[in-house]
């Protein structure tokens, strides 16, 4: 099995007695594939871990914090915890197109599209749900602060395109761009874990259009995301 990265590539952001937040980079797959060693695995391998549990997953593009349980109890904790939209995620996206709205919320139902992409549909039988808001950045582009509701496949890139604003780098939704990432980032993670809180905030480092000056004036200029005027949302009536 073929490994991209090597052990010093990865990045702990912290490690508890039951768990561990490691940043992802973008570009490796979660999974393995294809003879090439997923994220997942290397880090197991890599940390010399006996035992460790995947909680939830990013999409090859996408970068940034991942929960890695560190036993099956634990990971039966995350689990419960993410049925019952007890974990926020935060993720950061640029688009270089002008989105249809500048802030609100995008729902509905998914449906498999041709070559591995994924469509919105108007329906609302199990949708998926998002709340954002967007930003204006230099040369007509956007940043996005995307909080998830749900948790399915591309959920974010498909509803970004959806409202006209496809990641920059995404080579299912945004095939036009030619970029040196994908542009989607999980950057905060908020949860309560066995009575205690947990937050934590990872900018991204890696890509121009993150590091951009302007870019990251605006990223900085905004509060803890989970302190922003998110509308209230009632999940089961949404």
């Amino acid at each position: 099995m073929i490994s991209t990265l090597a052990n010093s590539d990865i990045d702990i952001i912290d490690e508890q007695s039951n768990f561990i937040i490691v940043n992802k980079p973008a570009g490796i797959g979660f999974h393995d594939e294809d003879n090439q060693q997923g994220f997942f695995n290397h880090v197991k391998e890599a940390l010399s871990l006996s035992e460790l549990y995947p909680v939830h997953r990013l999409d090859k593009i996408t970068s940034g914090l991942i929960i890695f349980a560190k036993n099956k109890t634990s990971a039966t904790q995350f689990q419960q915890l993410f049925e019952n939209k007890g974990i926020e995620k935060y993720y950061l996206a640029i688009s270089d197109k002008k989105p249809t709205k500048k802030q609100g919320l995008i729902k509905g139902d998914m449906q498999k599209s041709r070559r591995g992409s994924w469509k919105l549909l108007r329906s609302q039988l199990n949708p998926a749900i998002s709340q954002f808001f967007s930003f204006g950045l230099s040369q007509g582009k956007r940043l996005f602060i995307v909080k998830p509701y749900t948790g399915k496949t591309h959920q974010i890139r498909v509803a970004l395109n959806s409202i006209g604003s496809p990641i920059i780098g995404d080579p299912n939704y945004n095939i036009s761009s030619h970029s040196d990432r994908g542009y989607l980032h999980a950057y905060a993670l908020k949860f309560k874990l066995d009575d205690q809180q947990y937050q934590y905030i990872h900018f991204p480092t890696v890509g121009k259009e993150y590091i951009d000056p302007i870019t990251t004036t605006v990223i900085n200029n905004q509060e803890k995301p989970w302190a922003l005027p998110w509308p209230k949302l009632n999940i089961n009536k949404a």
